[in-house]
């Protein structure tokens, strides 16, 4: 766990006096980190929308599949679509390497011991990746169920996945990062079979539990089994953003114009 994100705040800091000051400033630090975040996230996002680029934010925990559902993503989209990929890892460049494989730009960030990406990091990253004739930013976050849900990072969407042999309960258990999913994504579903243990009719509960409506699909990367429906989320909601953004980019035009009249009449 890492010093900036809260995740180091427990009850056991208030049982004495000193201990509740100290457990007062620390959550005071983390507001102001907090807000500090924001407004760096929120320029992040100006950034892409000035470029056109809808940024999605995968998050799950290790081991559910993003990398793998990256690869399978570039495979299926790269002739429709031009993708670029922000790596997030505490340590290697592994994952970065496997999608550059693939044929489009990975940048990969080294967080050490933060258990997430903050809007810092990728503010950083977009130096080493030109967002000029992009269509879709991904960015892989840390494996991790918790931290990464409070930290805006300026995406436009958050897609959580859930693998099968993570259990079906983990929207009841981590409700933070279920809650702010955009989509939920049911992952290694081939495994279904050999794990009946896991139920996506309970998971799919599990999430409408926390009173969130975002859509859940089932895939596989390895047999390719859902990409199909995966694809089509993706273009579905590149085509929302590619109006929305050309709608904002219209009524800007609006205003400037009617103040141009007014001045001109003044």
């Amino acid at each position: 766990m890492c010093e900036n994100c809260g995740c180091t705040l427990t009850g056991a800091q208030t049982h004495a006096p000193h201990e509740r000051h100290a457990h007062t400033e620390s959550v005071e630090v983390l507001r102001g980190l907090l807000a500090e975040n924001d407004h760096l996230a929120a320029h992040n996002r100006a950034h892409f929308d000035a470029h056109g680029v809808l940024t999605i934010n995968l998050m799950s925990s290790p081991g559910a599949g993003k990398t793998s559902l990256l690869e399978r993503t570039v495979e299926a989209l790269s002739s429709r679509m031009r993708m670029a990929v922000i790596e997030g890892d505490l340590a290697t460049e592994n994952d970065a390497r496997r999608i550059r494989a693939k044929g489009i730009p990975a940048v990969q960030v080294t967080t050490g011991n933060a258990c997430h990406l903050d809007a810092h990091m990728v503010h950083r990253a977009l130096d080493d990746l030109p967002l000029r004739g992009l269509d879709l930013l991904f960015i892989e976050n840390v494996g991790n169920l918790v931290c990464p849900a409070s930290f805006d990072l300026g995406q436009h969407l958050d897609v959580v996945l859930l693998s099968v042999p993570e259990g079906d309960d983990k929207p009841q258990k981590y409700p933070v990062m279920f809650r702010a999913a955009d989509l939920l994504l049911l992952t290694k579903a081939d495994l279904l079979p050999v794990l009946p243990e896991f139920d996506p009719t309970r998971a799919q509960a599990s999430l409408r539990a926390l009173a969130s409506e975002a859509p859940v699909l089932q895939l596989s990367s390895r047999t390719n089994s859902g990409m199909d429906s995966w694809c089509a989320w993706l273009e579905r909601a590149r085509a929302t953003h590619r109006a929305g953004a050309q709608h904002a980019m219209k009524a800007g035009a609006d205003v400037e114009h009617a103040a141009a009249f007014v001045a001109i009449g003044a």
